[in-house]
């Protein structure tokens, strides 16, 4: 563990996406006390401009950009994190058991991440949303379905590859059963992989709640950085702050995530080991 520190340590840009990603978290976890009206309490006029007063400006109905930035990091990184971690136990779940005892369940399990595969992803989320309620819920539910087959075929590669290794052959010959091999000696090799694709993933279920949120297709009873994007893109031309400041969060948010998914790749790579 220590060495794979080190070698995150060496890593210049994943370490300042790392404590970028730290400040968001923050900056998330401290909106109710930084702001404890909410962001949805008209303050001012609509349409100031960023000042000390209103450090990113108001929007169209005077309600502080700051607040609803700040309280939107709570939302998107909870759809974020929520949504990847059901996307990764089904992939994981669906991925490993195809790999794992091949035949019949491999072919099966894959013609349906098949299925999956050949929707256009976005596309499958709207549907999704707007066939059910458009709620929080609902949100992370559909990010979740679209997302898990990527998941899916990384996991089935990495278990085909595991099942023939010598010490998976000798569990076999030990009378070892088939979920303690699983969970006892090829998960615990597989989860590198797991862990940098689950990391870059959260950036791609942050985007997609963005832009779910921009076509008002998510609850109007929770701020969120698309939500906030999409109310102010009438406005666009005449307070650009509206539209510019959750966009920078985003983009800010996605990027250090990705450099931190990199720097992930590096430290858990093991031909990187002696680099």
């Amino acid at each position: 563990m220590m060495e794979i520190a080190k070698r995150f340590a060496r890593n210049v840009p994943a370490v300042v996406g790392f404590f970028t990603l730290i400040v968001v978290i923050l900056a998330a976890f401290l909106a109710p006390v930084i702001y404890p009206q909410g962001p949805f309490e008209m303050v001012g006029r609509p349409f100031v401009e960023p000042s000390m007063e209103y450090l990113l400006g108001t929007d169209q109905l005077g309600r502080d950009l700051a607040a609803g930035v700040l309280y939107g990091a709570r939302v998107t990184l909870q759809i974020g994190l929520v949504s990847t971690l059901i996307a990764v136990l089904l992939g994981l779940t669906i991925g490993g058991l195809a790999g794992y005892f091949g035949g019949w369940v491999d072919s099966s399990l894959m013609r349906i991440t098949e299925i999956f595969q050949t929707i256009p992803f976005f596309l499958f989320a709207i549907l999704l949303v707007a066939i059910l309620k458009p709620t929080l819920a609902s949100v992370i539910f559909a990010i979740a379905i679209v997302s898990w087959p990527p998941m899916a075929r990384l996991v089935r590669s990495e278990f085909l590859s595991m099942r023939s290794r010598e010490f998976v052959q000798a569990c076999v010959v030990m009378g070892m059963n088939h979920w303690q091999i699983i969970f006892k000696h090829v998960l615990p090799n597989t989860l590198s992989p797991i862990i940098v694709t689950g990391s870059l993933m959260v950036a791609t279920a942050i985007l997609i709640e963005s832009g779910l949120s921009f076509l008002g297709l998510t609850d109007p009873n929770v701020m969120s950085w698309g939500f906030i994007i999409g109310s102010g893109r009438t406005v666009l031309r005449t307070a650009w702050w509206v539209c510019a400041m959750p966009g920078f969060a985003i983009l800010l948010t996605v990027m250090a995530i990705n450099l931190v998914g990199e720097g992930l790749n590096d430290a858990l790579n093991p031909r990187l080991k002696n680099a």
